[in-house]
């Protein structure tokens, strides 16, 4: 069992099916040692659990944990593209985006789930540049979207 994949389980964490994009893009684009992971929404079963959006329909807590799946998604894709998380070199960004009502200023509290989900599994190489913004609509009213950029080792060993 690889490294990640063990840390994963000691963490109570399962990584969800990697699904094919639902419209015109890939998953994972990989140049020059560089990941990068499409956005990610929080689609469980063909559907988004707290649709709607944050501070108004959903909670900050409601939206952290869909932004913790968004990570399992992100990783899940990344898997499938290089085949083991140990090739995972080190997060370099995350970018979230999430979908706010009115006067609501947060997102950076609804990221920092992922952030920390990050740090948790990958110690120091899950800390990473970010980006937190709030969006006036997001994709099938989903409250949180992530996308990712990993550094990754492509050698063979």
């Amino acid at each position: 069992m690889d490294t990640v994949e063990r840390r994963l389980k000691e963490l109570d964490l399962e990584l969800p099916e990697a699904v094919a994009p639902l419209y015109s893009y890939v998953p994972v684009t990989i140049h020059r040692g560089t990941a990068y992971v499409s956005g990610q929404v929080p689609r469980i079963n063909g559907s988004v659990p707290y649709p709607g959006k944050v501070g108004k329909d959903v909670t900050v807590e409601q939206a952290r944990e869909l932004a913790e799946y968004c990570v399992l998604k992100g990783l899940s894709a990344l898997k499938a593209k290089i085949g083991s998380l140990d090739r995972m070199e080190q997060v370099l960004k995350v970018t979230g985006f999430v979908q706010t009502g009115p006067e609501f200023y947060e997102p950076s509290k609804v990221i920092d789930a992922a952030s920390e989900l990050l740090e948790k599994i990958f110690g120091e190489k899950g800390r990473h540049a970010r980006s937190a913004i709030g969006a006036a609509e997001l994709p099938d009213n989903t409250p949180v979207e992530i996308e990712f950029i990993f550094a990754v080792d492509l050698q063979e060993k």
